[in-house]
C-alpha cells in the first residue's frame, strides 16, 4: 500500500471521484454533487480552506486507489474552546482493516505533528457539513446533507481505538392531520399577536432578501451547538448558492417582528435522494430534471434548519411554524417527515419530535480518540 498526499489537480480529481468508484452498485448510497465537491476543495469558493489547516491523503494498492481521508485543524474554533483538536473527514475506504488503519493513522500522525492531542470525526469545518458515520437505520436512503457511508466504516474505526464522542439522531413521523391540542393552543396564541407576522414564499427569488438576516439569526441562536462557528457574510452567500437551487420556497416559513426583523424560521424541502441517485452527482445537463421530478413527487418532507430568537422562546412560535409547515405539507400530499440530524442531548428539539409522535429511525456517531494512545488492532 502506498499513501499519497494530495498535491496536484489530478490527485484532487481522484480524491473527489473515489466515492463513486468505491460505492458503485451500492443501492443505499446517495452521491454528492460533484460541483459542490469541487467548490468545497477550492479556496476561492470555500473560505474555510483559507482559515483552517487541512491535509488530504489517497491510498493506493497495486495501482488502484482504495481509500482517501481529509484532516482538518480549525484553529479559530480550538482557540475559542481552548482545545487542541483535529478532525478527520471525507473518509472512504474498501472493507480492509489494514488499509483503513493506514489512512486513519496518517491523519493521527499529521495531527500529532501539529500539536493536537485529540482527533474527532467524521466532522468537517462546521455542523453544516455531513457529520458522523451512520450506525443505525441503513434501510431508508440518506437525505440531503446527511452521511451516506458504508456499514463497514464504523466497525473499522472502532477497531482502531475510536469511541463515541456524541450521537445525532433522526426522527421519522407521519404528517399529522391536526396539531396536538397543546401545540394548537400555543400556535393560536402566537398567531393572534399583533407584533408578529408570518411570511410564506412561493418563489425562490422571494427568499434572497432574507438570506443574510436569517443567517444572522442562526449565528445568535446556534452559538452553543457542537461544532458551530458564526458564519461570515461570505459563508452565508456560499451556503445560499449551494442550497437555494434545490429549496422549495413553499416549505420555508419566516416570522418577523414589528421592525421587520426575523425572530423565528423553519426551512424544509421534499426529499430528493432518489433524484440525486439518478443524476449520479451531476446537475448538468440532465441531472436537474431528475432532481426536480423527484422533488415534485416525493412524499417525504425533510426539515433542514430552524431557530427562534433568544427572548422569543416559549411564546408558541415553534408551534405556529409547525402549523404552517404542516399545512403546506398536507396541501402537497406529503405523508412523512424526516427531522434531519438532531444532537442526542438536544432535549428541547427531541421533545417536539416526541409530541408529534416521532420515532428515532437513524443514528449517526461522531467518534473521538486521545492521540496520546496508539492505534487499535488491525
Amino acid at each position: 500500500m502506498r499513501l499519497i498526499p494530495v498535491e496536484t489537480p489530478h490527485q484532487l480529481r481522484t480524491f473527489i471521484r473515489l466515492p463513486f468508484e468505491l460505492n458503485r452498485g451500492r443501492s443505499g448510497w446517495v452521491p454528492p454533487f460533484i460541483g459542490d465537491e469541487r467548490s468545497f476543495h477550492d479556496p476561492r469558493k470555500n473560505p474555510m480552506l483559507r482559515e483552517c489547516e487541512t491535509m488530504l491523503y489517497l491510498l493506493e494498492e497495486d495501482g488502484r486507489t482504495i481509500g482517501r481521508v481529509m484532516g482538518i485543524i480549525h484553529t479559530e474554533y480550538n482557540q475559542k474552546h481552548n482545545e487542541q483538536t483535529a478532525r478527520f473527514f471525507k473518509l472512504e475506504c474498501i472493507d480492509n482493516a489494514a488499509a483503513f488503519h493506514c489512512l486513519i493513522n496518517a491523519i493521527e500522525e499529521w495531527a500529532r505533528s501539529k500539536g493536537m492531542n485529540r482527533l474527532i470525526g467524521p466532522f468537517g469545518f462546521s455542523d453544516k457539513d455531513p457529520q458522523g458515520f451512520q450506525i443505525e437505520g441503513f434501510g431508508p436512503l440518506p437525505v440531503i446533507s446527511a452521511p451516506s457511508n458504508s456499514e463497514h466504516l464504523p466497525r473499522l474505526l472502532a477497531a482502531c481505538g475510536y469511541e463515541k464522542h456524541l450521537d445525532c439522531v433522526s426522527y421519522h413521523l407521519h404528517v399529522p392531520k391536526v396539531l396536538p391540542l397543546r401545540m394548537n393552543s400555543l400556535a393560536s396564541r402566537a398567531r393572534t399577536s399583533s407584533s408578529l407576522k408570518m411570511i410564506s414564499f412561493t418563489k425562490r427569488s422571494q427568499l434572497k432578501p432574507w438570506i443574510v438576516p436569517v443567517f444572522r439569526l442562526v449565528n445568535t441562536t446556534y452559538a452553543g451547538i457542537f461544532g458551530f462557528m458564526p458564519l461570515t457574510e461570505e459563508e452565508m452567500h456560499v451556503l445560499a448558492r449551494q442550497y437555494l437551487p434545490v429549496l422549495d420556497p413553499e416549505f420555508t416559513k419566516l416570522i418577523i417582528d414589528s421592525s421587520n426583523q426575523p425572530v423565528a424560521f423553519v426551512i424544509a424541502m421534499p426529499d430528493i435522494s432518489k433524484g440525486v441517485q439518478r443524476a449520479r452527482g451531476r446537475v448538468l445537463p440532465f441531472g436537474f430534471f431528475h432532481i426536480l421530478s423527484e422533488q415534485r413527487k416525493s412524499k417525504l418532507l425533510v426539515t433542514l434548519l430552524g431557530a427562534v430568537k433568544e427572548g422569543w422562546t416559549g411564546r408558541g412560535l415553534t408551534a405556529w411554524l409547525g402549523e404552517e409547515l404542516l399545512s403546506s405539507a398536507t396541501a402537497r400530499g406529503m405523508k412523512d417527515i424526516d427531522s434531519h440530524l438532531i444532537l442526542e442531548q438536544n432535549t428541547a428539539m427531541r421533545g417536539v419530535m416526541d409530541k408529534f409522535g416521532g420515532r428515532i429511525y437513524k443514528r449517526f456517531r461522531i467518534y473521538q480518540k486521545d492521540l496520546h494512545t496508539k492505534s487499535g488492532r488491525i
